[in-house]
């Protein structure tokens, strides 16, 4: 156990945890929604502190980020745990956590070790990912001041569900977040995801503000996040919100977890969502887990020319001059390893 930050005493031993917008209320011994913050004899613990489920070495664009140091590195390390209940989650085993029992899966991994390792295998960047890096927040937190001490960018790949002040805390110390904006339907949010979708609004605004580089994830579920009106409403506001320059990915859904009788995504429901984006004035739009599609690659916003190609998470072509469009000049939008620059 270590002791868990954003959290607020009540009386009769209660605390409440202020990391997420959940602001779970706990009784001596009880755990939050996620299952791996409890207090314990009135104070707040976090169970999950040091302990991975997963550390594997990734392509960034696994993440995916494709304007973060296209071809890089990065080393992916994720703690037991969740805030959402996605019915759909592909990472179920590791991020739906039962509270209560006072233990949670893992193995020992300091972040020193962490950072050690990302050194050791050349990775660019250290990614929290997998499950939710909001429920592990003093872990990644600590893994990011680290990070930054040694030149290593960090990232996280969330679902946008954390309060204002955790995410001021950590600002300074992250570079680049994939969120995932699930949908434009606040019931679709409560029924489905366990959650609302105003705060995740929050996070992607204020991200933005405080400099952080930011790409969008929408999964498109057959039946629940494929309607063309809520398509345009979640470019309009990537689009009028956070930038026309905010690549926004576009995922094909497959059976999973609590979703298993519902049919993957349709490849024309894809083409036909990343052309809603296009034409709502996005950038960079692209379509994802259907390697060989065109829109894997990265386009000049001006002139059309191909300035990155993937097949899956592999890069095929970087056509990159100095971070710009070989036909006419124009930069394309993201960090660049310096190399390209």
């Amino acid at each position: 156990m270590h002791p868990a930050l954003h959290a607020c005493k009540l009386p009769g031993d209660q605390v409440q945890c202020l990391l997420c917008p959940h602001a779970c209320i706990l009784a001596p011994g009880r755990s939050g929604l996620c299952g791996v913050r409890r207090n314990d004899g009135g104070e707040l613990t976090s169970l999950n502190y040091g302990k991975a489920v997963a550390v594997h070495v990734d392509p960034i664009e696994k993440k995916p980020l494709y304007h973060l140091y296209p071809g890089s590195r990065s080393l992916s390390v994720a703690a037991a745990g969740c805030n959402f209940h996605c019915r759909f989650c592909q990472n179920h085993e590791i991020s739906q956590i039962k509270g209560g029992s006072g233990t949670v899966p893992g193995r020992p991994v300091t972040p020193r070790q962490l950072v050690d390792q990302a050194l050791a295998d050349d990775c660019r960047t250290i990614s929290c990912t997998y499950t939710e890096p909001t429920v592990f927040y003093e872990y990644a937190l600590e893994i990011c001041r680290l990070a930054r001490e040694q030149g290593i960018d960090t990232v996280w790949v969330t679902n946008g569900y954390i309060s204002e002040a955790p995410l001021r805390e950590l600002a300074p110390f992250l570079t680049a977040a994939n969120v995932d904006l699930k949908g434009w339907n606040d019931e679709f949010y409560r029924s489905v995801i366990g959650g609302t979708l105003q705060p995740v609004l929050d996070t992607l605004r204020l991200m933005k503000e405080l400099g952080i580089w930011v790409e969008v994830t929408t999964l498109i579920v057959p039946g629940q996040v494929d309607g063309e009106d809520e398509l345009r409403e979640v470019a309009r506001f990537i689009c009028k919100e956070l930038g026309a320059e905010t690549p926004w990915h576009i995922s094909r859904f497959y059976p999973q977890y609590r979703f298993t009788e519902v049919s993957p995504t349709p490849l024309a429901v894809l083409q036909r969502a990343r052309k809603i984006g296009l034409t709502a004035g996005l950038r960079y739009v692209y379509t994802g887990n259907v390697p060989g599609e065109i829109g894997e690659n990265s386009y000049c916003h001006r002139c059309g020319a191909l300035l990155i190609g993937r097949y899956g998470f592999q890069i095929v072509a970087n056509n990159l001059q100095a971070g710009s469009c070989p036909a006419c000049g124009t930069g394309m939008d993201g960090l660049f390893i310096k190399e390209e620059m």
